[in-house]
């Protein structure tokens, strides 16, 4: 939850907090303060986020690290349609030792994560434009020794779909997205009566949106974000995606009075971004 408010509220106002701020923001949602202190301390030893004192308080914000990941996370989050595709597939190979295993483990969950499919045995494949990010996976696990990265066409015999049945599960894929729309579009019905009736506060439109992205990423672990020309005619992430828009929106504006009244207590809002407007997210791209 706390990845949840720094990406999608924190990173838009210089992405650094006090944890007061943060402790009054997440008893929204039960949490108390013991709690928050604790996963703040872990996400520090994980190397997420840094602190810095100024006179008696402590104010947390994120590393380059923490940074580079919330910004690659936004912007597959609200990238509502896919991508034309090149017609290319990124390959990536490697034979790890076994000495090295937590590196393989390691390097297996930042590839999942990146939308890279498993494709044989020490294989991993994805149609997308992923070499900047394979390339900082190389040098960050030192692996320049035992990988080998291929840019390349799929000649046949078979269509190039075929390599997604191989290498995704869609149809694990799709039953999320279904899960995922049966709950919120009945959740979505029910708020935009009660915000036309004036009876949802800020509050309540905070901890509604945030629990709706929290949920809408747990997609960047599952689907691959494939082009639109790999992807089955009727896919349930189109519909998803439309639905987190609409509900998101809804949500928006009356949520971030809720952060901002929290957050200008003690916190410098001289570094929002100037661009960003909850109404029209900028990297909400149609």
């Amino acid at each position: 939850m706390i990845f949840t408010i720094y990406g999608d509220y924190i990173r838009h106002y210089g992405n650094k907090i006090w944890i007061g701020s943060l402790i009054r923001l997440l008893k929204e949602f039960g949490h108390n303060e013991q709690s928050v202190r604790v996963a703040v301390s872990r996400m520090m030893k994980q190397g997420w986020i840094e602190s810095e004192k100024k006179g008696n308080k402590s104010y947390y914000f994120l590393t380059p690290r923490g940074e580079a990941r919330m910004e690659e996370a936004a912007v597959r989050i609200f990238k509502l349609t896919p991508d034309d595709w090149d017609g290319k597939w990124r390959m990536l190979m490697y034979t790890i030792p076994e000495e090295k295993r937590q590196i393989r483990d390691e390097l297996r969950k930042e590839l999942l994560w990146s939308g890279f499919g498993s494709f044989s045995n020490g294989c991993w494949i994805s149609p997308n434009n992923l070499e900047k990010e394979v390339n900082l996976l190389i040098e960050k696990y030192e692996i320049q020794s035992y990988a080998d990265f291929f840019i390349s066409s799929y000649k046949g015999p078979q269509a190039d779909k075929s390599l997604v049945e191989k290498s995704w599960p869609l149809q694990e894929i799709e039953t999320k997205y279904q899960e995922f729309i049966e709950t919120y579009s009945k959740q979505f019905i029910v708020h935009q009566s009660m915000m036309n009736k004036g009876q949802m506060t800020d509050a309540e439109c905070f901890v509604e949106r945030t629990k709706l992205v929290h949920e809408y990423r747990k997609f960047l672990f599952a689907d691959p974000g494939l082009p639109k020309e790999l992807l089955p005619e009727i896919w349930n992430g189109h519909h998803a995606a439309l639905l987190f828009e609409q509900y998101y929106k809804l949500l928006a504006q009356s949520a971030s009075q809720f952060f901002e009244e929290v957050f200008q207590e003690d916190n410098d809002m001289q570094w929002k971004d100037k661009e960003y407007d909850a109404d029209d997210h900028p990297l909400m791209s149609e």
